[in-house]
């Protein structure tokens, strides 16, 4: 099974491009730093991802980590004023496009399942456009519009800070999700919107009583493209039992992340955790979700991960990993690349692609 196919539900690569940074990487180049570009993701097996644009903060935070007696706390993110916002989006844009240009058609921009396939098809890598945070937005939502004309199939309504549609969660151990006020009514309109045009709603870093609200109100599949279970690790970024349920119940998709801080029960920031450790978070997503609901979201360039897999090009490793867990040939397909591709079908305006929902 070492041909499958994997894509991936998050990575932060965008934020370190050289097309969007002079100090970055090249994409198309291998580098020994950070987990992502175009050589280590064809050496893994990756086909493609959901490339998330985020603005980051005006001023960085400094002394905003608290060490507790049982676990840690993050001072909770400021909110950002969606004119900074929507200037470092617009570059990201502009940035991903240069780099398609440059790539010789070795990297596709997608938009549906079939133009996905396609790039598959012809050994190309097909980037999905996702906003994490919609922080950019401005509450006319007329420039939600205007990135789906460019391209965007995806959105986290918060990041782990608040804005004019909702509260992210901060980032704390333990602790539950349950961490303020759902969201606003602005919130409510642009998941209608979203719906609307056919864009993906992704509750990661959205706090609970945002999450029920969603629930609520969304026509589409539930989906988290980068979370794990918080029976396991309770990180305020995790997901509880009754949230993955609702996300099962509508046919939705948990992409597990890789981030070693979410895996762990301990929580601990370390790069030696054991593939068995995700393993079991893989283990617990399936038996709660279902082998139609669980794929991979593995925060590349935005989080720790098991030294074992090190970068994209380790990805074999964990394929290997959950192979000898159990996993028979169907269910790591669906978990390696077509669960994604089933709720795109669902939640895009390509319905006549939508495969079928898990019964």
């Amino acid at each position: 099974m070492a041909d499958v196919r994997i894509f991936d539900g998050h990575n932060d690569a965008v934020q370190f491009m050289l097309d969007y940074r002079p100090e970055g990487r090249d994409f198309l180049a291998r580098s020994e730093a950070g987990h992502l570009d175009l050589p280590r993701a064809l050496e893994g097996g990756l086909a493609g991802g959901l490339f998330a644009m985020f603005a980051s903060p005006e001023r960085e935070p400094v002394d905003d980590l608290t060490i507790t007696h049982d676990g840690y706390e993050v001072r909770y993110a400021e909110a950002v004023h969606p004119d900074h916002a929507r200037l470092q989006i617009d570059r990201q844009l502009s940035a991903i496009r240069k780099l398609i240009g440059r790539s010789g058609d070795k990297i596709r921009l997608a938009t549906s399942v079939d133009e996905i396939e396609a790039a598959g098809y012809d050994g190309a890598f097909a980037i999905v456009l996702h906003m994490e945070g919609a922080d950019a937005i401005g509450p006319d939502l007329g420039y939600l519009d205007s990135l789906r004309d460019a391209g965007l199939r995806s959105l986290g309504i918060v990041w782990s800070r608040p804005n004019i549609f909702g509260y992210g969660v901060p980032f704390a151990y333990p602790r539950s999700p349950d961490t303020g006020p759902g969201l606003t009514d602005l919130g409510k309109s642009l998941v209608r919107r979203c719906n609307e045009l056919g864009i993906m709603i992704d509750v990661s870093h959205l706090n609970e009583r945002g999450f029920w609200d969603v629930a609520a109100l969304s026509t589409a599949p539930l989906v988290a493209t980068h979370a794990c279970a918080h029976a396991i690790c309770p990180s305020s970024r995790n997901l509880t039992d009754r949230q993955l349920d609702a996300i099962r119940d509508t046919g939705g998709v948990v992409g597990l992340n890789l981030a070693v801080n979410d895996i762990r029960a301990d929580a601990n920031l370390e790069e030696d955790t054991p593939l068995d450790a995700v393993v079991r978070q893989i283990d617990y997503l399936v038996a709660r979700v279902g082998a139609d609901g669980v794929a991979l979201g593995s925060d590349f360039d935005g989080a720790v991960i098991p030294r074992e897999i090190r970068d994209a090009s380790g990805l074999p490793r964990l394929v290997d990993a959950v192979c000898k867990s159990g996993f028979d040939e169907s269910t790591l397909r669906k978990f390696a690349y077509e669960n994604w591709l089933r709720v795109f079908g669902l939640t895009w305006l390509d319905r006549s692609r939508a495969l079928s929902p898990p019964p």
